[in-house]
This record gives structure tokens, sequence and C-alpha cells, in this order.
């Protein structure tokens, strides 16, 4: 599977591994671990629906009584509802494309437009957060009247929407780096009205109506906090770093310590989508090729205490005349 290998070096039996991995992932399942991004479609294909429909309903009750009410932060929160209308729009969109088949152009299919969706996500909030806040300092140098009763009444509406949707990818959001960013956006939007229906209470009583843009400001600031470790994350992915999940050290520790094994070398660990994470390992056993039934009880042991789904291995026997060119650490 590696690029990098040769057809010398390949050998026949690493479709046994991903043929026998990926008969597996399909007609079993392991709790907590990585195996459902073939069914990320089916499970969320659903909430994605019903979340982008009460977005759009709700977006347009905010934009309509934002400017009735002459509300910044609901205007603010309109905005910022839209974006994630997008990014939920964005999100399903992506799950759907990771279930296309492998194709001659794509060999592993469009899995990771997943990491694509969640990262695109990622940056258009931090932009759209970025604005309000800019907009909430200029209205704050200058506060002006609220109609204090209907910021309350949408905001609390904003909550039960954005409470609800943030519920229907609550169970996905550690399992899948896509379904966590629609995740942590329907919950940020629930704070932010949260935050909007506390300062209304605030401005009707109190007439401080400077709390419109201050409850703006705050909010944003803690959606950039939790949507910066998102973009990193999401970021590792894209340059196909290692997902948080996996121990570097722990799977090359586990090959080496396998029975015959004498050293391993040219390990990659990836992330080929949000839920589904790939390896490459080159083994160097001197007695040679230890049979198909190794190969299977290695790949079941790395799905199961690694959640790494689509491992290739390629058995070396060590000879000096024969180098492996990949042997260096530093060769890629």
């Amino acid at each position: 599977m590696s690029e990098a290998q040769s057809p010398a070096e390949h050998l026949h039996h690493h479709p046994t591994i991903r043929h026998h991995d990926h008969d597996h992932d399909h007609s079993h399942a392991h709790p907590g671990h990585h195996h459902g991004h073939h069914h990320a479609p089916q499970n969320f294909g659903r909430a994605f629906a019903i979340g982008i429909f009460l977005n759009v309903f709700f977006v347009i009750a905010e934009a309509f009584f934002g400017i009735i009410g002459h509300s910044l932060a609901l205007l603010a929160d309109a905005g910022h509802n839209l974006s994630d209308v997008l990014g939920l729009v964005m999100a399903w969109g992506a799950s759907a494309l990771a279930t296309r088949p492998p194709s001659q152009r794509y060999t592993y299919g469009l899995r990771s437009s997943s990491i694509l969706a969640a990262l695109a996500n990622s940056l258009f909030l931090l932009v759209v957060t970025g604005g309000i806040a800019w907009e909430a300092i200029e209205r704050l140098l200058q506060p002006s009247p609220v109609d204090s009763g209907v910021v309350i009444v949408i905001a609390a509406l904003g909550v039960i929407i954005n409470s609800a949707t943030a519920l229907l990818f609550m169970s996905g959001r550690k399992g899948d780096l896509n379904i966590k960013a629609a995740f942590l956006h329907m919950a940020g939007d629930a704070l932010i009205s949260l935050g909007v229906v506390l300062a209304g209470i605030l401005m009707l009583y109190l007439h401080w109506y400077w709390l419109d843009s201050g409850i703006s400001l705050v909010i944003s600031a803690l959606i950039i906090l939790a949507t910066w470790s998102l973009l990193k994350e999401a970021a590792r992915l894209v340059l196909h770093g290692v997902p948080d999940n996996v121990n570097t050290d722990a799977v090359r520790q586990y090959l080496r310590n396998l029975p015959e094994v004498a050293a391993v070398h040219d390990l990659h660990i990836w992330a080929m989508s949000t839920t589904e994470t790939a390896l490459t390992a080159h083994l160097v056993m001197p007695r040679g090729y230890p049979g198909d039934a190794f190969l299977t009880d290695v790949a079941t042991a790395l799905r199961e205490q690694f959640a790494i789904v689509h491992p290739t291995l390629q058995v070396e026997t060590g000879d000096a005349a024969h180098p492996c060119a990949l042997e260096p650490e530093q060769k890629v």
C-alpha cells in the first residue's frame, strides 16, 4: 500500500490483511473503538437534516426580530447560526462523500473529505466569531436601547433549538472529528443564546444596554478557545499527523515484541478519515513470512488495542545483501 515500496519488496499477502480487516469491521462492532465511519450517514443523516431545518428557521426568526428589537446580540447570533447551517451542510456532505467506494484516481475513496470539512468548519467559525466580536466592540462604545422582551423570548427559543440539535450529535462526538465539529457548533450556539437571555433579563430590569454587546464579546471569546483546539486537531490530520487517540511509541513497542520480529522500521500512522486510522510498517523477521494467521492476529490486535483499522505490514528477512532502502529513520 505504501507508495514508497518497490514491487520487489511488496509481498503478495498484503491484500489478505486488508481483506480480513475490511470484512471484520463490517460484520462486528467493538465498543470504544473507531469503526463507524461507514455508518456515519446512516446514524447521523437524520440528525444533520433536522439540525439544518431547525437552524434555518431560527436564523430567519433571529434576523427578523433582531432588526425589530435593535439587538446586536440577536443579529450577531443569527449570523453565527447561519455559519453553522453552512457548517452542517459541509459536514453532512463530507459524511456522504466518505462512503463513496475507491476509484482509479482516489484509491482510498473520499474518506479524507470529512477531515477537510472539520478544518473548514473550524476556520469558518473562527472568522465569523471574530466578525461578531469586532461589531460588538464598536457597539459597546455606543450602546443603544434594545427591546429586551423580544431578545429574551427569541434567545430562549435559541437555547432550546441549539441544545436539541447538539444532543443529536452528542453520541458521535468522541469518535468522529467531523461530528465533533458539528456538536461544538451547536453547543456553542446554545451557550450564546443562553448568554443573550441573561443579558436580556438584566437589560429589562436594569437598562444596562451595553450588556447586549458585552455578552457577545464574552461568548465569542469562549467559542474561539473551544474552536482553536478543534482547528489544531483537524490541521494535524490534514498533514497526516498521528491521531490523538494513538500512541506511536506503544504501537512500535507492540510490533517489536511480536514473536520472531527482530526489528521494526518505516512505521507510519495517519488518519484516513475522521474515524479511520491506517498504518504501514516493515517487520524484520529472519525466519521469513510467518503465515496469514500471524498477520490476521496482528491486524485484530491493532484494531482492538489501538483503533487502527487499516494496517499494511511488509515482512523482510533482514538480508544484508538486499537492505531495505527505507530502514533509516529519516527516510520516508
